[in-house]
């Protein structure tokens, strides 16, 4: 079981020390249906807790990313820019959008687990 925790939007982050990895769930990656176009915030922009920190763009729809903490992106997936299809075919992996690093670790204490999140899935359907 990873570390690996969830948003009620449908956003991951995977913790290493200070800098969190954020990307989407599989769930909202099969909502969204073929992503077609990644949009990634500028290295140093600062992020806040559940505001916009990408867009992406599927052919259904264009829908935000929000970052389910606050703090300053590090690093940006430039392989989505090339390839948006990574967030369909590797969304817990390869398909990830930002690194950021974490002002406030307590707001991790909001943020669901793997099984708290299945449980939330379940409750959606």
């Amino acid at each position: 079981m990873s570390d690996r925790l969830y948003s009620k939007d449908h956003e991951w982050i995977e913790m290493d020390a200070d800098i969190g990895t954020i990307g989407v769930s599989d769930h909202a990656q099969e909502q969204l249906g073929d992503v077609v176009f990644v949009e990634l915030p500028e290295i140093g922009r600062a992020v806040v807790q559940n505001e916009e920190a990408a867009v992406v763009e599927s052919v259904k729809a264009a829908s935000e990313v929000y970052s389910p903490v606050s703090g300053e992106v590090v690093e940006v997936n430039e392989t989505l820019t090339d390839d948006p299809a990574q967030v369909n075919a590797d969304p817990h992996g390869e398909g990830w959008f930002i690194r950021i690093r974490v002002d406030d670790m307590s707001q991790l204490e909001g943020l669901m687990n793997e099984e708290a999140y299945q449980e939330f899935l379940a409750e959606l359907d």
